[in-house]
């Protein structure tokens, strides 16, 4: 177990490290796109900034309108509307019968919404694959590994389109590793009381990190695509875990428990 942990926690500082390398070379390289302006623009910008939801939404969809191989989806936050699934399952309907093979990323909390599940259940059988973490970066879309969109502001009303090939291979790569750490999304008569034992010890794994780190409580629940009371109800839990009767003693006790495992 501790060896497991340790090597998580690794893992995780890396992808911190590298996100934080992508973030430079996004500066760096940033071509930022301006319709009001004529001429200069190139045809193929590397990286061109999105601005605002519509152009994010025309960029994106126009990207899988030319997808040919496969498309790699990240979509953290957990449930998604039931009208916003809707009108994905089309879209995933023609792409897969056009021979394009896809795969999804979504947070374990998604395991316990009905629309998310129906909506699951749905593509899995045209032939796609879902798995589930206990949380991811942020959202990622990338298209015949030639073009990835990422957020590029924290309310995701700007975005990202990368066509720098070494970008697009590293995240990419992110993507890869956290595929290979997720777990496959199930379809047994699933109850929540199952999907409860399946995820809840890795999200309280995420919790614990996430509180030791200092981070707040509006904060980690984003991260993990629940709302504060679900995670005021998993910190009870876990107080009554390990004996702590405070919120500081929990603190105390998970920062000294996280250490001796590093130890």
């Amino acid at each position: 177990m501790a060896e497991r942990l340790e090597g998580l926690e690794t893992e995780l500082r890396m992808m911190a490290e590298q996100l934080n390398t992508l973030s430079r070379l996004a500066v760096e390289c940033l071509v930022d796109i301006d319709p009001a302006e004529e001429g200069g623009i190139p045809e193929e910008p590397q990286i061109r900034y999105l601005h605002g939801l519509e152009a994010i939404n025309v960029a994106i969809e126009e990207a899988l309108g030319g997808a040919r191989r496969e498309i790699l989806t990240a979509q953290p936050d957990g449930p998604r509307p039931g009208p916003v699934l809707d009108q994905a399952l089309n879209s995933v309907r023609r792409h897969i019968e056009a021979g394009v093979s896809m795969r999804t990323l979504y947070q374990h909390t998604t395991r316990f919404d009905a629309a998310t599940k129906n909506y699951v259940r749905a593509v899995t059988e045209y032939g796609v694959r879902v798995r589930t973490l206990a949380e991811f970066f942020d959202r990622l879309i990338i298209v015949d590994d030639a073009v990835a969109f990422i957020s590029a502001n924290e309310s995701r009303t700007d975005g990202l389109a990368i066509r720098e090939p070494a970008i697009v291979q590293f995240l990419k790569d992110t993507f890869e590793r956290s595929w290979d750490r997720a777990k496959s999304f199930p379809f047994v008569p699933l109850h929540a009381a199952k999907a409860a034992d399946d995820v809840i010890p890795s999200l309280r794994e995420s919790i614990s990190r996430l509180l030791v780190a200092g981070y707040s409580d509006k904060r980690i629940a984003r991260r993990l695509g629940i709302s504060e009371r679900s995670l005021q109800a998993h910190i009870a839990a876990m107080k009554q875990d390990l004996g702590a009767n405070t919120r500081a003693q929990l603190g105390y006790l998970l920062g000294r428990n996280e250490t001796t495992l590093v130890l």
